[in-house]
């Protein structure tokens, strides 16, 4: 059998492959893409797009930026991987880094944003069990309906999205879900549960389709949680890392989390990095040998993402969102106000997400960015008839009302042809 690996396939060719050899876990758009350069992607044809999905957030500091790639490489050529069997001169850099630059006492380091959201969770109990009281195998936690947190046996369990859940059961007991922007309904649920131990939730919707709560909810949410004992455990792991205009999406409403999840963008995409930080009356309910990650932590994913959370300070990326953001509800606001087709543009900073009037099982937003993609720009639907739109936070402002043409022109074209 020949071992060479091929260094450059066709389009055609590449997606065989994954049909043929890899698992159907995911429908991703008929494009093959080889190289990406801050805001824009190419695929093997060497055709250019923008790129309005960012890795879901991931890749906030733009595609291969040079001061993360940097700190990747030179690190990797040192040293890669030690385990927590023995210290490393770089994760305690990290942790002291990270710890001032989001104002807590610990960081526990992970991989991925579904081990942080897990890792949240066994952090959660074992506080509840040892700190507060709460009789063993009897905590309870309360999460958002249409929440998005992983994909984990664990975390489907308190999902309520089919595709998600049906056929991977039996589930994980131990979790109460409520509607998601609803005060009233949080209260009611930690009284009427005196094992209730936290309220998980994302400060943004995003899989469910980029759904902003009211103003004064996850203020309002904390509040409950501190008048009840409860710890307010805030999902960042797609929203934070400047992308929604602030630092942290729940900076917006100048909330402090109990434990803050972090995900994605603190590698800026070039490595599995993630993160959960509380201070230390939580995070020290943990001890040696109850949790942990022979790669979390590892040196390489340290100087990343030192690298990454320097990028986003250093060239005010939060602000950009903020700025870019406006622009681009402003001009989709536009196209709302003429059309009979699209119904509603939502998010903040530069998560958006624009809502087709049509049902949720229909194929509208896949075959509309179909239609983007054929006019250079890649993005994706949440639902059959939402579009989210995430470009990554290094885009200017003439990057962006080309873009936005785009996206007004294709629309405005699939309308007319299909009304």
């Amino acid at each position: 059998m020949n071992q060479t690996i091929k260094q450059s396939l066709s389009k055609e060719q590449a997606i065989a492959y994954e049909d043929k050899y890899g698992a159907h876990n995911y429908h991703p758009l008929p494009v093959v893409l080889t190289k990406g350069k801050g805001v824009y992607v190419w695929d093997v044809d060497d055709n250019k797009y923008f790129d309005f999905l960012s890795a879901y957030s991931a890749v906030n500091q733009g595609h291969g930026h040079p001061k993360i790639v940097n700190a990747l490489t030179e690190q990797a050529k040192r040293l890669a991987l030690t385990s927590r069997a023995f210290y490393n001169d770089k994760l305690g850099q990290y942790e002291k880094f990270a710890t001032e630059y989001f104002g807590f006492d610990k960081l526990l380091p992970m991989n991925t944003g579904a081990e942080a959201v897990e890792t949240a969770i066994k952090l959660a109990r074992k506080w509840a069990y040892e700190k507060k009281g709460i009789r063993e195998n009897s905590a309870n936690i309360i999460v958002a309906k249409g929440n998005f947190h992983g994909r984990t046996t664990t975390i489907v369990s308190f999902s309520n999205d089919p595709e998600a859940r049906d056929n991977f059961g039996p589930f994980t007991p131990g979790f109460t879900k409520i509607p998601y922007d609803d005060l009233q309904a949080l209260e009611e649920a930690i009284k009427a549960n005196p094992n209730t131990i936290a309220f998980l939730v994302e400060p943004i919707q995003g899989e469910a389709g980029v759904y902003v709560p009211s103003e004064g909810y996850l203020k309002g949410a904390k509040e409950i949680c501190d008048k009840y004992g409860c710890l307010f455990i805030a999902d960042e792991v797609q929203t934070g890392i400047a992308r929604t205009g602030k630092l942290l999406a729940v900076d917006h409403e100048n909330v402090k989390p109990d434990i803050l999840i972090l995900g994605k963008a603190l590698s800026g995409g070039v490595y599995p990095v993630s993160a959960v930080l509380a201070n230390d009356d939580i995070m020290l309910s943990i001890k040696p040998g109850q949790h942990g990650s022979t790669f979390g932590g590892n040196p390489i994913a340290a100087n990343v993402a030192i690298a990454a959370l320097t990028v986003v300070k250093e060239e005010n990326l939060a602000d950009n969102a903020e700025k870019m953001g406006i622009i681009f509800r402003d001009e989709i606001q536009k196209l709302v106000n003429q059309s009979k087709f699209v119904k509603q543009v939502r998010g903040k900073g530069l998560l958006n997400a624009v809502v087709i009037d049509d049902t949720e099982d229909s194929d509208t937003a896949w075959n509309i960015c179909l239609k983007l993609a054929d006019n250079g720009l890649l993005a994706k639907p949440t639902h059959g008839n939402i579009i989210r739109f995430a470009p990554p936070l290094v885009i200017n402002e003439t990057q962006l009302r080309e873009a936005l043409d785009i996206i007004k022109k294709t629309i405005a074209d699939y309308e007319q042809e299909n009304l």
